[in-house]
């Protein structure tokens, strides 16, 4: 048996004095130890652009190391890549189309070659440490060519991607220019697996409609890449999270120090909470329209309630994050101003970063837990959220139906953020709502996540891409053409 080997664009390299990785990066570091695995990507650092593997044609070469069990190889990128590839095409192009949100995607040509260049030079730098019983699984939007171009040096192994963030219908890649190649790209692996089952129908449906391929009986397309025909096996592989890690964790905080301060600020007030990373996908500015609407239409909740929303800064050099940033100062003043006593602030906004295990105490203080992503490939704060909760009082999550999470957390008051006053009803129901009705809803909720572990999606998505026959060895690979 070979070894897993993880590829992601980002390698979370264990380091003295960072915070507990969190349930993802905990799963897959589970299952690379239990199979002597190697995790393999950009190291998060550049390179000078006058060193000599920035020339044409030079392959980088990584950088090893070993810790606990795991081995890690990492390359640099240079601050052109990293500018193209990564913040230009990566975010710039794809995570905006990606997640329907056209007005904002911006194309380049020269940032597009840039991401297949990335994409090359990881392949080129990963192919000499790879065994030839290994199986290679890549990750996210920023790596959709890499098989291809491990394909075109000759691999053989089994390859699967997961792709972590939504996949649109072929109306919205369409907009995408070359959306056909990438699709070609993907054929390049034997396993596809995406968070949903509404994301698995827009990528069937981007290749029926813009390749022409019809799925097979058991989900599978079969299309040509590089002058070979090959057969693509996709399904959904819903992420959980470590259920039981993290309600640990959020036992032990609700009596550390941050989260008794919290309590005791609140004076007795109920607490909704919000924890994001400062972005245009999850919803922000909707969230706190649907709080203002809580106020102005219940009343009753003056003074009673707080909202604490924690939303880490992001992306500030793009002028998309940067008006984001400014709309959520104005409404949280705009909020405060109107409503606000001596002794109460409405909302509380955190424009910064807050630990993972201070963050878990604060979910489990909070009567109600807001997420309301306007599209997410999946959203693991909502399902830490419920993991957090006091069994005995446990509180109310009110979800975005557009969150991937939604299609397995039924216990969840569902929403359209884009209808404040729905959000508005939805935050006076759940903060108004029983004791035996808030137990039901969190106990079903709770039953699901201790099945559908981060753990137990690594190992249902690696079993079977293992079960996949190997792709035939006289198979020649042609190189993709170049942009």
């Amino acid at each position: 048996m070979g070894r897993v080997v993880v590829v992601s664009n980002r390698v979370a390299v264990p380091r003295r004095g960072e915070p507990a990785a969190g349930g993802l990066a905990v799963a897959l570091k589970d299952m690379l130890k239990a199979s002597g695995g190697l995790w393999f990507g950009w190291s998060g650092e550049t390179r000078p652009e006058t060193r000599p593997e920035t020339r044409a044609g030079a392959t980088l070469e990584p950088r090893r190391q070993r810790s606990a069990g795991i081995d890690y190889a990492t390359i640099d990128l240079s601050e052109a890549d990293l500018k193209g590839f990564y913040a230009g095409y990566s975010n710039n192009t794809l995570w905006p189309l990606f997640h329907f949100r056209l007005g904002l995607m911006e194309y380049d040509r020269r940032e597009a070659a840039s991401y297949r260049k990335v994409n090359r030079d990881f392949a080129q730098a990963l192919l000499p440490l790879l065994g030839p019983e290994d199986t290679i699984w890549i990750h996210d939007y920023q790596l959709i060519p890499m098989a291809a171009e491990l394909r075109a040096l000759g691999a053989k192994q089994r390859i699967g991607f997961f792709l972590h963030i939504p996949f649109p219908p072929w109306a919205v890649l369409s907009a995408l220019p070359d959306a056909e190649r990438l699709l070609r790209d993907l054929l390049a692996y034997d396993l596809i697996g995406v968070q949903t089952r509404r994301d698995l129908s827009g990528m069937l449906n981007c290749f029926q409609d813009g390749l022409g391929l019809v799925p097979d009986a058991t989900g599978g397309v079969r299309g040509e890449v590089a002058g070979q025909m090959r057969r693509a096996q996709l399904s959904a592989h819903p992420i959980g999270i470590d259920t039981r890690g993290f309600a640990t964790l959020a036992r032990k905080a609700a009596y550390g120090p941050e989260t008794q301060r919290l309590a005791a600020s609140l004076g007795g007030r109920s607490l909704i909470v919000g924890a994001e990373r400062l972005d245009y996908t999850k919803g922000l500015p909707h969230r706190m329209r649907g709080f203002a609407a809580l106020l102005a239409r219940f009343p009753e909740h003056l003074n009673k309630v707080t909202y604490l929303q924690v939303a880490a800064r992001s992306r500030n050099e793009v002028a998309s994050y940067r008006n984001l940033r400014r709309e959520l100062d104005q409404l949280a003043g705009r909020i405060n101003g109107d409503y606000a006593e001596f002794d109460w602030t409405p909302v509380r906004y955190v424009a910064r970063a807050v630990a993972r295990d201070t963050l878990a105490g604060f979910y489990r203080a909070a009567r109600v837990g807001l997420v309301t992503p306007l599209r997410d490939g999946m959203n693991l704060v909502a399902k830490e959220y419920v993991a957090a909760q006091d069994p005995d009082d446990p509180g109310v999550l009110v979800l975005s139906s557009f969150a991937g999470a939604a299609e397995s957390m039924e216990g969840a008051l569902l929403v359209n953020p884009l209808d404040a006053e729905a959000v508005a009803e939805q935050l006076d129901r759940a903060l108004k709502m029983p004791l035996a009705e808030r137990r039901e809803r969190w106990d079903s909720m709770m039953r699901g996540l201790e099945e559908q572990t981060a753990t137990r999606w690594a190992e249902s998505f690696l079993a079977e891409l293992e079960e996949l026959p190997i792709p035939e060895q006289d198979v020649f690979w042609e190189t993709p053409a170049r942009n």
